[in-house]
């Protein structure tokens, strides 16, 4: 299982589109930020067939010090950002569950 970063998926689309490497950047790099700013203004970004993210909130709750279990200390609600797969994305992906290996 190979990790993709936003290097290797620049070099990926230049060679698929003719496009430079700078200029994939440029729009990978404009897409990012778009994204982040929506979900930081507490839009939902949703990519049809791709999957939506949306910025939910979690609820305070009492935790433990592993190393003091007897200890028990607050954590306060904050907002986090969700994934929902769609259609198309979740199909694609259930399709590997054979080649997967422990």
């Amino acid at each position: 299982m190979a990790t993709i970063t936003k290097r290797d998926l620049v070099i990926r689309i230049s060679n698929e589109t003719g496009l430079t490497q700078q200029e994939v950047f440029n729009v990978i790099q404009s897409f990012i930020e778009e994204v982040t700013g929506s979900l930081a203004s507490n839009d939902d970004v949703v990519l049809r067939n791709f999957g939506a993210f949306q910025v939910t909130k979690t609820k305070p709750k009492i935790g433990r010090n592993p190393n003091n279990p007897g200890t028990a200390v607050p954590i306060p609600a904050r907002a986090v950002v969700k994934f929902k797969p769609g259609k198309e994305m979740k199909e694609r992906v259930a399709k590997v569950l054979p080649e997967l290996k422990d």
